[in-house]
């Protein structure tokens, strides 16, 4: 007699899936919830942006992931964190242009639907939108058991943001004479895993716990910081620094768009580095140079401002409760 194959049986359980995302609708209403209209699509989401209130509205977008940090938080079986990452790494690129974040999307693809790991990321995802200011919109969780192994997952993320025209930040707009202040990361936030995980193999991750949770911190979230400042100084240009690590992000990027205008000048001892890349760095026996070409060294964040607003932008930012360095310099 012929097994009756079922979608279950080929490996996805639709309504698991649905109780899933019915138990996480608490969570996602923890999130601001300004615009959001509820109960009104069936397969979209709707949000009134309130573009009203702007003269020159300029809707900003950014899409991304957390790379292979997933890997580090499967080993350690710890997921409440890894969705504040994927909140940070979307939210902080769109505050680079001066913009505010209005909503986020996410996207789980998995192997099997395992209800408390995904939950645990989506409760993270929640505490990232809360932080950056911004409503959990809706997103898609796909279980996909030909493509992801057992355990196996992939995570992916989309924001929305609004700006006024002549509010737009612009690494244009920076002059000789210009300051360039490092704010402080957390850590190493999502990026250069791929060589942290060669560095460490899961075995010596496993026994040092101390050693896996500091490479689970979250990326830090720099959106109230950022208007902050923007209140209150003249700020030029933000850079995230991210994939490419802090001389691709800032001194190649910066020279790039200045051109022939000026020149950008870092001192890289203007700021203590975090210990965590001191550990990477003797462990995997990584030169200086490729470190910096590999992590953030400690600076998540890089605000260029006018020389008279220097001292004001130090203060905005450690009134945000981030430290923030004076690194550098545009010259002519």
């Amino acid at each position: 007699m012929a097994v009756k194959l079922t979608y279950k049986k080929s490996g996805v359980d639709v309504k698991k899936a649905d109780l899933f995302v019915q138990g996480i609708r608490s969570v996602i209403a923890t999130t601001p919830q300004r615009g959001v209209l509820r109960d009104v699509g069936c397969f979209a989401s709707l949000y009134d942006a309130g573009l009203s209130r702007y003269r020159n509205p300029i809707l900003v977008s950014s899409t991304d992931g957390v790379g292979t940090k997933i890997k580090i938080a499967r080993l350690l079986n710890c997921y409440s964190t890894i969705g504040i990452d994927l909140v940070a790494m979307n939210v902080n690129d769109i505050i680079t242009v001066g913009a505010r974040p209005l909503f986020f999307l996410d996207y789980i693809a998995t192997g099997r639907v395992r209800p408390r790991q995904l939950t645990d990321i989506v409760r993270g995802i929640a505490a990232g939108c809360i932080e950056a200011d911004c409503a959990l919109l809706g997103g898609e969780t796909a279980e996909m058991p030909g493509i992801y192994q057992k355990g196996d997952f992939d995570l992916a993320g989309f924001c929305v943001g609004v700006c006024e025209k002549r509010q737009l930040l612009s690494p244009e707009k920076m002059r000789p004479g210009d300051r360039i202040i490092g704010v402080a990361s957390s850590g190493v936030h999502s990026n250069g895993f791929s060589l942290v995980r060669r560095i460490f193999s899961e075995g010596s991750l496993r026994k040092d716990k101390h050693l896996a949770k500091e490479l689970l911190t979250p990326t830090r979230i720099y959106v109230k910081c950022v208007e902050r400042v923007m209140a209150q100084c003249r700020l030029h240009a933000v850079i995230h620094v991210t994939g490419g690590g802090f001389h691709r992000r800032i001194v190649t990027f910066l020279n790039r768009v200045l051109g022939k205008r000026g020149r950008a000048e870092v001192d890289v001892k203007a700021w203590p580095a975090p210990e965590i890349f001191r550990v990477i760095q003797k462990k995997g026996g990584i030169s200086t140079r490729e470190m910096f070409h590999t992590f953030n060294m400690g600076v998540g964040l890089v605000l260029v401002c006018a020389r008279q607003d220097t001292d004001r932008a130090l203060n905005a930012v450690q009134q945000s409760g981030f430290d923030a360095w004076v690194i550098g310099r545009i010259t002519k």
